[in-house]
């Protein structure tokens, strides 16, 4: 964990793997989760899924919950590899915009948010994952297209960041510790 030195993990941006960055950064740790392991948690999702699409030759890259050579997990995968560790995905409603969030709430893990990025000059249009978490008192923006984490000043710099994300089309998830 962080608290040894106030070293903090953050992975870097590779492909379009920043939910995988995004989970470990969130987790500080270094392979908290691996591609083979989000890769496992989408193909679990096709098999539970009752309306399994038609295979094409596409479907050997392009799979329904991300895409096997560059990552680009969705939301399904998300949901799914934090429940198999205990935790539960609170899909913040944006119209109360962030006041609404205790950011002193015991249960809260952290806060993922997924952003929309346009690249090339608008060309490419995607979007992003992104983990914020609270180590040893202070929050952390944790982006992995940052070249390090930056810190929060307070709560209330986290709450104007957050309302920057929800008033420009992002979604924002509360990540939170399972009571049991």
């Amino acid at each position: 964990m962080a608290s040894e030195g106030n070293k903090i993990y953050h992975e870097r941006q590779r492909l379009q793997f920043c939910l995988l960055h995004s989970l470990n950064n969130l987790f500080q740790q270094k392979d908290a989760f691996t591609r083979a392991s989000l890769n496992s948690v989408a193909e679990k999702l096709v098999l539970d899924d009752p309306k399994k699409e038609i295979w094409t030759p596409f479907s050997l890259v392009f799979k329904p919950h991300h895409n096997s050579v560059t990552g680009n997990y969705d939301i399904n995968v998300l949901i799914a590899a934090l429940e198999e560790r205990g935790k539960s995905v609170i899909w913040h409603d944006c119209r109360n915009g962030a006041s609404a969030i205790d950011f002193d709430d015991e249960l809260l893990m952290g806060i993922v948010i997924n952003v929309p990025v346009s690249r090339y000059g608008g060309l490419w249009k995607s979007r992003h994952w992104i983990a914020l978490r609270k180590i040893d008192g202070v929050w952390y923006n944790l982006d992995s297209d940052l070249h390090s984490p930056q810190g929060f000043k307070d709560c209330g710099e986290v709450r104007e960041f957050l309302d920057y994300i929800i008033t420009h089309n992002g979604q924002v998830l509360l990540v939170k510790n399972d009571t049991q």
